[in-house]
């Protein structure tokens, strides 16, 4: 069973709920954010266009911190 790797640093067992897709770290509830990410369209380097629907993802606190993803 994976814990919840910020729960453990501070010395508590909690089940892990997700992944972190940045870093990889494991989180529960009480420490899993999400974030809606856009998705573009195209070709790389150059997207086209963004698509409609963002698509939902799961970072830790440290992550979402680190970036600059909109967490309304």
């Amino acid at each position: 069973m994976l814990k919840c790797f910020i729960c453990d640093e501070n010395n508590k067992t909690e089940e892990a709920v997700s992944i972190c897709i940045v870093c990889g770290m494991g989180l529960c509830m009480e420490h899993a954010r999400r974030a809606d990410l856009e998705i573009w369209e195209g070709h790389y380097p150059m997207p086209v266009k963004t698509m409609e629907k963002d698509l939902p993802r799961f970072l830790c606190e440290y992550c979402i911190e680190s970036t600059y993803i909109a967490t309304d």
